[in-house]
């Protein structure tokens, strides 16, 4: 094999050659211990052969801070990212880190190298993970195999070696379906999110518990698969319309969707909310300046980024912590003109604070006076 020359080779070369993992060739290549001799020698001939040389800047001693975040995200809901980056930039500037944003495809097929390769340039002090990257194996395993510390952000499960933040989505979208109902709607329908999305999921439990509670059936026919992103909603409104058994409400598991179906509600003559309440889930800019505004769930999106960098700037170094964190932040229920009694009037705005906790005591219920808030 003819040597490559030092622009082109790089360390995948160098492990794919040697059969072993970029891991093994970082150790080698910083002449770090654990090594065994045979697989140590495997790694020089490789790099000799490819005539492979390492960036200075990425041979820091261990322990050396680069003072970068990463933020790791594939989601098609603009409102989402851009909550979470916000927040991220923010507490990053407060203590003097950078955050660096990439986007990575959730089925990419080079994924996990894809990560290695961003550990093996940056060096970052940490990761932070948006779903669904924060449940894929490929990326968490690219992860442990290079000892980054990460925060998971709205994971499907906690993970014992990984801390994480989140909100309670079955909950919240319990209490918006609940508002529904208590509205007096009992065909209501539910716009699910993709399948490789946890939050969809735990958000259509909460619609199902609610309906439960109620004895309210649900009918397959209701229930419609979208993506998060407008045109699903517009799609999902254009078959749950042409139904001859129309639902009087259409809760989507987040705002794109719902304000698609409000477009799509709009288009085909139907009043909103007298003949079709409407709410979602997120509480994006957009939510509160469409007309009618959006009834939906406002998430801790800013807050739960500001929390993941807490926890990788300044929590790591507490040696008082004992085992990873996994912090629930609260939420709250905005209630606005998109949502009445069927056939009725929209009621005035109002913010229903909801604790964090399922076993929280202090949990404010829908119409509870003395915890109502206007909404702005």
């Amino acid at each position: 094999m003819n040597k490559r020359s030092t622009a082109t080779a790089t360390i995948h070369d160098v492990a794919r050659l040697a059969q072993v993992s970029i891991k093994t060739v970082s150790r080698v290549v910083n002449q770090e211990p654990g090594v065994r001799g045979d697989t140590r020698e495997a790694v020089q001939r490789a790099v000799a052969e490819l005539n492979y040389r390492p960036k200075q800047s990425a041979r820091s001693l261990a322990g050396a801070r680069s003072f970068l975040i990463g933020l790791l995200y594939y989601d098609p809901s603009a409102a989402f990212v851009g909550g979470v980056q916000q927040g991220a930039t923010l507490r990053c500037r407060e203590a003097g880190y950078h955050l660096v944003v990439e986007s990575l495809h959730d089925d990419a097929p080079d994924l996990a190298e894809q990560v290695e390769r961003m550990v093996w340039a940056l060096r970052p002090d940490g990761m932070i993970l948006t779903p669904p990257l924060c449940d894929n194996p490929q990326v968490l395993a690219a992860l442990r195999d290079s000892a980054t510390p990460c925060v998971l952000i709205s994971p499907a499960r906690d993970l014992p070696d990984m801390p994480s933040v989140r909100m309670d989505d079955t909950r919240a979208a319990e209490e918006i379906t609940n508002l529904l109902i208590s509205l007096g709607h009992r065909h209501i329908a539910f716009i699910q999110g993709p399948k490789n999305q946890a939050a969809s999921g735990l958000r259509y439990q909460g619609y199902l518990r609610a309906m439960k509670a109620h004895r309210l059936a649900v009918d397959p026919e209701m229930v419609y698969r979208g993506d998060f992103r407008f045109d699903s909603g517009v799609e999902a409104a254009h078959h749950l319309l042409s139904r001859r058994q129309r639902p009087t409400a259409v809760f989507a598991s987040n705002d794109d969707m719902a304000l698609g179906v409000l477009a799509a509600a709009q288009r085909l003559g139907q009043i909103v909310p007298d003949d079709l309440s409407i709410a979602g889930f997120d509480d994006s800019a957009a939510a509160s300046l469409v007309w009618p505004p959006l009834t939906t769930v406002r998430q801790p999106m800013n807050e739960m980024a500001h929390e993941a960098v807490q926890m990788l700037t300044v929590s790591r170094h507490d040696d008082g912590e004992t085992g990873p964190p996994h912090r629930v932040l609260p939420y709250e229920l905005v209630v606005r003109d998109s949502t009445s009694a069927p056939g009725g009037k929209a009621d005035v705005a109002l913010v229903l604070p909801v604790a964090a906790r399922p076993a929280a005591k202090a949990r404010v219920k829908p119409g509870t006076k003395a915890a109502v808030k206007r909404a702005r």
